[in-house]
């Protein structure tokens, strides 16, 4: 692997990545973005590849710790890496399994919050990418979304909420998939390239065991008019 070490912009931690295989996007910064936990919670991210998200959430908000569970030994791997690079060990912890498996690898109720940023495609559907690492990524392989969403229920407290970043056209799966999981969605963000444009991008936030009402945030977009970053996104990003 040709390791890349790359700043991250929060607290000036690095994730090491290889540009070969798979990258972090801005799906895995809105997604910590948008979690909103507080330093003393611990989180579970879902689907962790190179550790993007996890890392970003400490960087963010300063979490007590973060256990990512990654389906690909050799991208968990590249995530112990990142941790160990920013003396981070004893805060983030990356787990090698399966979502389907999820007993065996971490307590039920034990975390505050999940994160999930699960393969966009189903099985058998979208662009066919020549790379296993990236088509693992990208497509519902051995787990589904709904099994994504069974497993984020099984870890989260009582109370504790599931977050997930996604295509908007899977919106009837995503509440379909959490309601059966007694995930009750309470806020969702539509994000769109640019004012105008039809989004892209939808976050998710769902209870466990919340009441029956949806809080609908303002569309996000990622680009002004004139093409540049808008400047919630540079917020976002914390260059602002």
């Amino acid at each position: 692997m040709a390791i890349r070490a790359d700043d991250t912009g929060f607290r000036g931690l690095v994730l090491l990545q290889d540009p070969e295989t798979f990258s972090y996007g801005i799906d895995a910064v809105l997604l910590a973005d948008y979690c909103k936990a507080s330093p003393a919670e611990r989180l579970l991210d879902l689907g962790s590849g190179n550790g993007a998200v996890a890392l970003i959430a400490i960087g963010k908000y300063d979490v007590a710790s973060v256990t990512g569970i990654e389906v690909q030994e050799r991208m968990a791997d590249l995530a112990r890496q990142s941790a160990a690079y920013n003396h981070l060990e004893d805060r983030l912890i990356f787990l090698q399994g399966d979502v389907l498996a999820i007993e065996d690898l971490v307590p039920a109720a034990a975390f505050d919050a999940v994160t999930c940023n699960p393969p966009y495609a189903e099985a058998g559907r979208g662009p066919v990418s020549g790379k296993e690492t990236t088509y693992i990524a990208r497509h519902e392989t051995t787990a589904s979304l709904a099994d994504f969403v069974r497993a984020g229920a099984y870890a989260l407290k009582p109370g504790g909420r599931f977050v997930m970043v996604h295509r908007p056209s899977r919106l009837p799966d995503i509440f379909e998939a959490l309601r059966d999981c007694g995930l009750e969605p309470k806020r969702m963000r539509l994000v769109a390239p640019k004012p105008g444009a039809s989004p892209n991008i939808v976050l998710v936030t769902a209870t466990r065991g919340g009441g029956k009402e949806l809080l609908v945030d303002p569309v996000l977009c990622v680009r002004s008019e004139d093409g540049s970053y808008s400047e919630e996104i540079l917020k976002i990003y914390n260059r602002i």
